[in-house]
């Protein structure tokens, strides 16, 4: 069958797994302030049928209730994301997305026919699982294709993906929000299954993981893929070389080994790039970013925003989200990952202070059962300071984006060895899930009881995570996969580490000539392991 060779198509359908995500996120965030939402699931005190009042408006869900069903997902989610280590290592990268893709399909139709609360919530943790098996591998599946030069700009374009997922899918929901009854939510979630379904069809044509092929003694496939997305096909390219040599140093290493397993990852070799990996996710949900884009519009209406004015103020943040994540792809691979999570940190915190100081100060208690019957809404603030809330908010989106957004996603997959980097990343994103599951559980709630000061807690973990990132992230950036492992061996402090893309950006254009040793490897029979290699993998593993 045909394969696409180029980088950037290869990219670009892979990265509609990453779009799923930001489907699920606004296709809740946008319909859960609807009137015809709220009054299908709706739990009262207010509406039919709790009241006979023929213009009483719907309260909806409750809070612990609505809390639960935009959970579901990332609950789903977290069990995907370790399911799909196995998935990953048995069936490759490529067709663990496709069951990803397929799992989508199930849960939208789930979710698009629900009945009833229940069966909401199942469609969701059905789609979760599918979320979490995509957002896992498909920064593997891109990190192992691509050149060092590009990594950051190939794999955190499913953070863009993600953006543009959340844009379409409001502006979707915004239109569907028009129809009476059902429809006007059945219709947005019905739609989500379209780009699943050409998620799975792009796929067919594209190459299977080299790193994967390699591990699978399937060294001519891994040889064609390596010269078909490096080199336009030229296996001879020093480039392409240099790629299969450190391949096979690593993989020659592992036939002696046996199959790695989660337990592996926090042995004492391994478990400080296990605990950088799941930080990096954990701290991703602990800036506050998917809580915004899941429940804006309470914070929207706690402005004084309502009805429709209040869903468009909430699509401007989807818009300066996608715009804002462009920056980042074009100069992550410049700037590095270690200041690019520092300054986004530093950014994020000073508007999540802002946010609450605004509130704290000029804000009141807007009584119980909270503004326009939404509990959630349960604090009010008017006048400029509700515009500088509203436009702090969007600072915080426009902060996130370049930054957290994508880097979140770029950096897990470098950090790990060939041999325990399907599970290794699957392990840390689900650590990105189960704090999504907790935080879209406990935000709700916290909305109701601690209210403003909701934003003081996500501030405290923005300062927090500014100094752990500084004390103990390293520089990836400008580095081979296998140029990664001598930096974590050489025990160089993270605030030592810095970007170095000139030697590798010679190579990749073949400034550098290969050795004789390297010209001389066959691929037929493992080549004898530099000295240099041996200790290297045999540290690591």
């Amino acid at each position: 069958m045909y394969q696409i060779g180029n980088l950037y198509f290869i990219t670009a359908i892979a990265i509609i797994g990453g779009g799923l995500f930001g489907f699920d996120i606004s296709s809740m965030s946008a319909i859960i302030g609807t009137t015809q939402y709220k009054c299908y699931f709706n739990q009262g005190p207010s509406g039919r049928p709790f009241d006979n009042q023929p213009d009483s408006e719907c309260s909806g869900p409750s809070a612990n209730v609505q809390g639960g069903i935009t959970a579901a997902m990332p609950g789903g989610s977290f069990v995907g994301a370790l399911l799909s280590g196995y998935i990953s290592d048995r069936l490759g990268r490529k067709r663990a997305i496709q069951v990803g893709a397929v799992l989508w399909c199930i849960g939208s139709m789930v979710v698009c026919a629900s009945q009833n609360i229940g069966m909401l919530i199942t469609g969701r943790l059905i789609n979760g699982l599918s979320v979490g098996i995509c957002s896992a591998q498909v920064p593997v599946y891109l990190s192992e294709l691509a050149p060092p030069s590009k990594r950051g700009r190939l794999v955190g374009s499913q953070q863009w993906a993600i953006t543009w997922g959340i844009m379409i899918m409001f502006y979707i929901s915004f239109g569907a929000s028009y129809i009476d009854g059902t429809a006007a939510f059945r219709i947005p979630w019905g739609l989500q299954m379209v780009p699943a379904i050409l998620l799975f069809i792009g796929l067919l044509f594209l190459p299977e993981s080299p790193r994967w092929l390699a591990r699978k003694d399937r060294w001519e496939e891994c040889h064609d893929v390596l010269a078909l997305v490096h080199a336009h096909g030229d296996r001879s390219s020093p480039f392409v070389m240099r790629e299969l040599r450190d391949i096979k140093d690593m993989c020659e290493f592992e036939r002696n080994n046996a199959d790695v397993t989660y337990a592996e990852l926090f042995k004492p070799n391994m478990i400080n790039r296990t605990h950088i990996g799941i930080f990096m996710q954990v701290w991703s949900q602990l800036t506050g970013m998917n809580v915004m884009m899941y429940y804006i519009t309470y914070v929207f209406g706690m402005a004084g925003l309502s009805g429709n004015v209040n869903l468009v103020s909430s699509s401007i943040q989807y818009v300066i989200n996608v715009v804002m994540t462009v920056p980042a792809l074009l100069y992550v691979d410049r700037w590095g990952r270690r200041p690019t999570l520092l300054i986004g940190a530093v950014l994020m915190q000073t508007w999540m202070y802002a946010n609450a100081g605004l509130l704290a100060t000029y804000g009141h208690y807007a009584g119980p059962g909270g503004l326009n019957h939404t509990a959630e809404e349960s604090w009010e603030i008017s006048g400029p300071a509700s515009k500088a809330v509203i436009a702090c908010t969007y600072l915080f989106v426009a902060s996130y984006a370049p930054t957290w957004g994508p880097v979140s996603w770029i950096y897990p997959p470098e950090l790990f060895p060939l041999r325990v980097r399907g599970k290794a990343v699957a392990l840390a994103t689900s650590a990105n899930w189960i704090f999504n599951f907790a935080l879209s559980y406990f935000v709700p709630p916290a909305f109701v009881n601690v209210q403003w000061r909701t934003y003081i807690i996500f501030g405290v973990f923005l300062t927090a995570m500014t100094v752990h990132v500084f004390f103990v992230f390293p520089e990836t950036a400008g580095k081979t996969l296998e140029e990664v492992e001598d930096l974590f061996m050489s025990g160089t402090p993270a605030w030592r580490t810095g970007v170095s893309t000139r030697q590798v950006l010679a190579l990749e254009k073949g400034e550098i000539p290969l050795d004789a040793e390297e010209k001389r490897t066959s691929f037929g029979t493992a080549p004898e392991i530099p000295a240099r290699s041996s200790e290297r993998v045999n540290r690591v593993l």
